[in-house]
């Protein structure tokens, strides 16, 4: 069968799932699915207002049905879906009911097999197939892309055990579209790469053409971060992004740019010394390596541990920066250097290197603990540090808010603002 490229309108407002939609149709778009969080916070209305917007498209109502097979599957259909999505992980009793109520009321049932674990992806692929679903999907999970993982290799073993089309979803873009069908994908669902996208239409037919090329398309945006290119995407995103990342955590409180417009990431080297004693800082600079963000923990006070001299061999060494809870001088050099320093203070007085304190130990920075090897990263805005087991997750994240407020800022140029655009009032806690 001929490639179908699916769109899943990840959204929560209704309003915005349908403009994506109506311009994604006219960029080549197949068949559209509701996506979960569109069903949960907009009900079967948004099946509803899709079949009567699109009355040709093909809809998936991506229901996600553990439990009632029968009674979700009803009422999407009846509501206008053309394919119901189960879960391969729901009971078989379940999928059963799914499968015969699809043929009561003439509808095609998918199984997806979000969460089906490795060792068993190829059985239950098989078994679902024998309950008499149309579709297998295969799904990695929006939670484990942003670590990483893609779906193809589980993709590739599940093409090789099952007859019927398999649909592949997970962080899929203009890149990597030709991928999914060389290795055994006859249904294409992609999501943020036309969701986030500036211009839908225009991110619909580079896929489009994607996949009937078989060739890639080179994209900037709407791809996952592996942990080797951290340092590429996290120069992209801000200390804002990040911040959101991480549940509007990670921020160092109090610690701010001595030089506006410069911007640094790297993993951290860790220093904690007494007050004015500058000994341990400067021992940091020999000891780093290239790219690493000296980290230092001097109290929170002056005298200054810091200078243009320091920085100078920093510069010469190739490090990303440095952080100070703690006090720095030669402010006027340390400009013209245009060499990162954050930090709490800023003074003329100098300390003495007396040679107390550690170096690679773990610290206390603007209230948040950083440990060597966490990624520190800095603006105009601060700085925030990075767990280094969470790393390539983060930046993820932090990737996919970027991707999401270009979409905002594109929206409110057309004429709206923030508050209509997110239906604020609709979405306040009461």
């Amino acid at each position: 069968m001929k490639p179908i490229l699916q769109l899943a309108l990840d959204f929560v407002n209704l309003k915005r799932a349908l403009k994506v939609a109506e311009e994604a149709m006219r960029g080549g778009v197949d068949w559209l699915e509701a996506g979960t969080p569109l069903i949960k916070s907009e009900g079967l209305d948004a099946v509803r207002e899709l079949r009567k917007r699109f009355p040709k498209a093909t809809i998936v109502a991506d229901m996600k049905t553990m439990d009632v097979g029968r009674i979700e599957t009803e009422a999407a259909a009846k509501a206008g879906a053309d394919v119901v999505c189960v879960l391969a992980c729901a009971s078989d009793s379940t999928i059963r009911e799914c499968v015969e109520a699809g043929k009561n009321y003439g509808v095609r049932i998918e199984a997806d097999l979000l969460e089906i674990s490795e060792d068993r992806i190829e059985r239950r692929a098989r078994e679902v197939e024998e309950l008499g679903v149309d579709y297998i999907g295969v799904h990695v999970a929006i939670d484990e892309q942003m670590k990483g993982k893609d779906a193809f290799s589980r993709l590739r073993k599940v093409a090789k055990a099952v007859n019927i089309p398999i649909a592949c979803a997970g962080g899929i873009n203009s890149e990597t579209a030709p991928q999914a069908v060389k290795a055994g994908a006859h249904i294409v669902v992609v999501g943020g790469a036309i969701n986030k996208a500036k211009d839908p239409a225009l991110a619909a037919r580079r896929i489009r053409k994607a996949i009937s090329s078989g060739k890639g398309i080179e994209t900037k945006l709407f791809k996952r971060v592996s942990a080797e290119n951290v340092y590429k995407f996290l120069k992209e995103v801000s200390t804002s992004n990040i911040s959101d990342a991480m549940h509007r955590t990670g921020a160092m409180n109090g610690i701010y740019p001595i030089s506006q417009g410069l911007k640094m990431a790297g993993p951290a080297l860790t220093v904690r010394t007494y007050p004015g004693d500058w000994a341990k800082t400067v021992e940091a600079v020999d000891r780093a390596e290239k790219g690493h963000v000296i980290v230092i923990d001097a109290g929170g006070v002056g005298p200054a541990v810091w200078g243009e001299l320091a920085t100078h061999g920093a510069i010469q060494r190739k490090l990303a920066g440095v952080v100070i809870d703690g006090a720095t001088r030669d402010t006027p050099e340390i400009r013209k250097s245009r060499f990162p320093v954050f930090s709490k203070l800023v003074t003329p007085a100098a300390g003495e290197p007396k040679g107390f304190g550690e170096i690679g130990v773990p610290v206390m920075v603007g209230g948040i603990s950083v440990k060597t090897g966490d990624w520190v990263v800095g603006d105009d805005d601060g700085v925030v540090c990075i767990s280094k087991d969470k790393v390539t997750e983060i930046t993820n994240r932090a990737m996919a808010i970027l991707e999401q407020e270009n979409r905002l800022r594109e929206e409110i140029d057309r004429g709206s603002t923030l508050g209509k655009v997110i239906e604020l009032l609709k979405w306040e806690k009461r």
